[in-house]
Order: C-alpha cells, then sequence, then structure tokens
C-alpha cells in the first residue's frame, strides 16, 4: 500500500499498528489516544472486536481535574489496569497510535504496568 500523501502522524500509526500484529500473538492491546484536553485508554480484544475495559478523563471521578497532564494520564492509567484485572485480562499489547512514548502516552504506560499489568 502506498505511503504517499499521508502524514507523518498515520505513518507512524501504520507502523506501530503492523509491529504489535507480529508481537501480540492473540493479546488484548491496551488502545491510547490523547487529545489536546483529555486522554483516554482502551483494552481491546481484536479477536472478538470488542472493548473489555477503559478509561478516561471524560469519567465523573476524575472530571474536576484537568485532562491534560501527566497526573490525570496515571489515574487513567490504574483504573484501565484496574478494569482489565476485573474482567480477568493481565497481559496486552501496549498500542500508542501514533502518539510517541513520551510525556503523558509514557505515564499512563507506567501507571498501568504499576497496577499490575504486563506488556
Amino acid at each position: 500500500m502506498s505511503t504517499k500523501g499521508m502524514s507523518l502522524f498515520e505513518k507512524r500509526r501504520r507502523r506501530n499498528r503492523t509491529a504489535l500484529r507480529a508481537r501480540g500473538s492473540g493479546r488484548p492491546r491496551l488502545s491510547v489516544h490523547r487529545s489536546g484536553k483529555h486522554i483516554y485508554a482502551q483494552v481491546i480484544d481484536d479477536a472478538e472486536g470488542r472493548t473489555i475495559a477503559s478509561a478516561s478523563t471524560l469519567e465523573q471521578a476524575l472530571r474536576g481535574t484537568s485532562g491534560a497532564n501527566i497526573a490525570a494520564a496515571s489515574e487513567v492509567g490504574k483504573r484501565v489496569a484496574e478494569k482489565a484485572k476485573e474482567a480477568g485480562v493481565t497481559k496486552v499489547v501496549f498500542d500508542r497510535g501514533g502518539f510517541l512514548f513520551h510525556g503523558r502516552v509514557k505515564a499512563l504506560a507506567q501507571a498501568a504496568r504499576e497496577a499490575g499489568l504486563e506488556f
């Protein structure tokens, strides 16, 4: 497939997703999306096409805080890991999308690891 006309973000996202398929071996994926104001995380089972667990700064418990900082991203990482463990998922592959593993994305990943998810 041609990458002509694609943004750098889209190319990075595709490259990352291809590597995940090779490494994934049937594990659910922890997908992260960040915007200017919020951060979202989902544990997705691609084989069944369903979301197992999700968390974001839009949740009622996190509504009062800013969603655009590292502290909020850490809290989202903890929450998504707890929900995934309740659903029986302990091992995932980390899908950072096209976002660099830095700042809020890294904070979310570290918090999820500390809360018990393996990736």
